[in-house]
């Protein structure tokens, strides 16, 4: 199955001082803000890594599901918190740190589950960067 998603960006303005605004067919995000000030310090509005972040953590907490399902096991709660590094202009990691509470599944099943769904959820194969991942099962 083929599925394409798409999102817009529109910019006004240089790169310092400009104003930018992102979109969703969803409508998720419609006219989300981002600039310069949400990037490079704590201004109001989005930034990419952020986003890049949020789709990251979204996507390894979705295949770490898939994962225990396949094993018959439903999981309490999944919560992944994604930090991505952005270095020199260059996103140079991101790291995972996932907890959760899964009935019957022992720590070393929950990290082999951990490690294959780092490695195999769509967005961790997008990233050419290093990523890590923490697992905390409660």
């Amino acid at each position: 199955m083929t599925m394409k998603r798409s999102a817009t960006a529109h910019w006004i303005g240089s790169g310092t001082a400009g104003l930018g605004q992102l979109t969703t067919p969803s409508n998720v995000l419609k006219q989300a803000q981002y600039s310069y000030l949400t990037r490079f310090a704590n201004g109001v509005g989005t930034n990419p890594e952020e986003l890049v972040a949020a789709a990251h953590a979204g996507c390894f907490s979705m295949k770490l599901a898939f994962n225990l399902q396949a094993l018959g096991v439903v999981p309490t709660f999944i919560n992944t918190q994604c930090e991505v590094v952005l270095e020199n202009g260059t996103i140079i990691s991101s790291h995972l740190r996932v907890e959760a509470v899964v009935p019957d599944l022992s720590l070393q099943q929950f990290e082999e589950l951990v490690a294959d769904a780092r490695q195999n959820c769509p967005v961790s194969k997008l990233l050419t960067i290093s990523t890590t991942s923490e697992a905390l099962l409660k």
